[in-house]
C-alpha cells in the first residue's frame, strides 16, 4: 500500500533593496525605446527621399521627351523649308542632307528620352510601390530651408535622427554601466509563504534574506569594463556622426546655391538663344545665312533641356538639405497621411504585459524586412 497526500502552497518574493538595479534598468529600457523610434524616422527620412527623387525623375524626363517631340516637328519644319529652296536653287543639295542628317539625329533622341521617362516610371513604382497617377508635374512650391549654413548645421546637429540615436544610445550605455557596477552589490528580499495541507491545516513562512556574489572568478568586474567600453565607443560614433553629419550639411547647403546659380544660368542662355535664332532665320529668308546655320542655331533646345535638369535639381537639393538636417519628415512637411504617434503609443504600452499588440507586430515583421534589429 502507498501513503499519499496533497499540499497546496502559495510562494510570493519581493525584493526590498537592489541598489536600484530594477529601476535602472527600466530606465535603460526606455532609453532603448527612444534610439529605435530615432532609427524609425532614420528610415522614414530615407523612404521619402527616394520617393522624391522618384517623382522629380519622372517630371524631368516627361518635359524632356516633350521637348524632343517639339524639335522633332521644328526639325521636320526646317528639312521641308530646305528642300523648297533647294527646288528654287537657293541652296544645293548638301543643305538638304544636312537637314535630313539633323532629323535622324533627333529622332534618335526622341527614342532615348522615350526610353528614360519608361525607365523612370519602373524606379517610381519601385521606390512609392504604386505606378504614377496621371502627368506628374512640378511642385508648385518647395519646403522652406534656411538661409544661412551656420542655421542649417545647428538644426542637424539639434534634430537629425541619427545623432538623437546616439544621444539615446549614450544614455542607455552610461545606465547600464552603472548597473554593472551595482551587480556586485548585494540585494534584499522579503519572501512568504502560505501552504493548505489535505487535512485543511495551514501553515505560513515570512522571512528576509539577503543574497549578493562573494566569488565570480572576475567576471563580475569583466563585465563591468565591457560596459565602460561600450559607452565610451557610443560616445565616440556620437563624436564622429555630428561630423559626418555637419559635413553632409555643408555639402547639400552647397549643392543648392550651385543649383539655383545653374538654374538662373540656363534661363538667361534661353532667353539669349531666342534672340539668336530669330535673327539667324530672318537673315536666312534674305540669303545672308545658309541652312547649316539655322540648324546650328537651334540650340534652345539644349538650353531648355539644361533649365528643366537645373529646375529638378533644386528642387532634389532643398529636399537633400533637410534629408541632411533631419527635417524630412512627415510631421515637417505636413503630408497628407495617416501618422503613426510614437508617443501616444509608448504611454498605451510602458505599462502593458509583455504580449505585443498587433501593431507591435506589423512593425517588428517590417524591420524583420528592412534587416533591422
Amino acid at each position: 500500500s502507498f501513503d499519499t497526500s496533497a499540499t497546496v502552497s502559495l510562494l510570493a518574493d519581493f525584493t526590498l533593496y537592489d541598489g536600484g538595479r530594477r529601476t535602472l534598468g527600466l530606465e535603460a529600457a526606455k532609453y532603448a525605446v527612444f534610439a529605435t523610434r530615432a532609427s524609425l524616422l532614420n528610415i522614414e527620412q530615407n523612404i521619402l527621399f527616394e520617393s522624391v527623387k522618384a517623382y522629380m525623375a519622372i517630371v524631368r524626363e516627361a518635359e524632356n521627351v516633350s521637348l524632343r517631340k517639339g524639335n522633332l516637328s521644328v526639325i521636320r519644319e526646317e528639312l521641308r523649308a530646305a528642300n523648297d529652296r533647294f527646288e528654287v536653287g537657293e541652296i544645293t543639295k548638301t543643305d538638304v542632307a544636312l537637314a535630313e542628317a539633323r532629323l535622324a539625329a533627333s529622332n534618335s533622341t526622341l527614342a532615348f528620352a522615350t526610353g528614360t521617362y519608361e525607365q523612370a516610371r519602373a524606379n517610381y513604382r519601385a521606390a512609392v510601390g504604386e505606378e504614377p497617377k496621371g502627368s506628374l508635374e512640378y511642385p508648385t512650391t518647395m519646403p522652406k530651408v534656411p538661409d544661412s549654413l551656420q542655421r542649417a548645421i545647428a538644426i542637424a546637429l539639434e534634430e537629425h535622427p541619427s545623432i538623437n540615436e546616439l544621444k539615446h544610445l549614450v544614455k542607455m550605455t552610461e545606465i547600464n554601466s552603472k548597473i554593472a557596477d551595482l551587480s556586485t552589490g548585494f540585494t534584499i528580499s522579503l519572501g512568504s509563504s502560505v501552504s493548505l495541507d489535505e487535512e485543511g491545516e495551514s501553515s505560513g513562512e515570512l522571512s528576509i534574506r539577503a543574497s549578493g556574489p562573494i566569488f565570480s572568478g572576475g567576471k563580475l568586474y569583466s563585465s563591468s569594463r565591457k560596459a565602460i567600453a561600450l559607452n565610451e565607443q557610443t560616445l565616440a560614433r556620437l563624436y564622429s556622426a555630428k561630423i559626418s553629419i555637419e559635413q553632409n550639411v555643408r555639402s547639400a547647403f552647397s549643392l543648392l546655391q550651385v543649383a539655383k546659380a545653374a538654374k538662373k544660368s540656363a534661363e538667361e542662355q534661353i532667353r539669349a538663344t531666342e534672340v539668336a535664332l530669330k535673327g539667324v532665320k530672318e537673315e536666312a529668308g534674305l540669303g545672308a545665312r545658309t541652312t547649316l546655320d539655322v540648324l546650328n542655331a537651334e540650340q534652345e533646345l539644349d538650353a531648355r533641356v539644361q533649365l528643366i535638369s537645373t529646375t529638378v535639381d533644386e528642387h532634389l537639393s532643398v529636399y537633400r538639405l533637410l534629408l541632411q538636417m533631419g527635417r524630412l519628415t512627415v510631421d515637417y512637411l505636413n503630408l497628407p497621411v495617416q501618422k503613426y504617434d510614437v508617443k501616444k503609443y509608448y504611454e498605451l504600452v510602458k505599462d502593458s504585459p509583455a504580449s505585443k499588440s498587433q501593431k507591435g507586430r506589423k512593425l517588428d515583421k517590417l524591420l524583420q524586412q528592412l534587416n533591422i534589429e
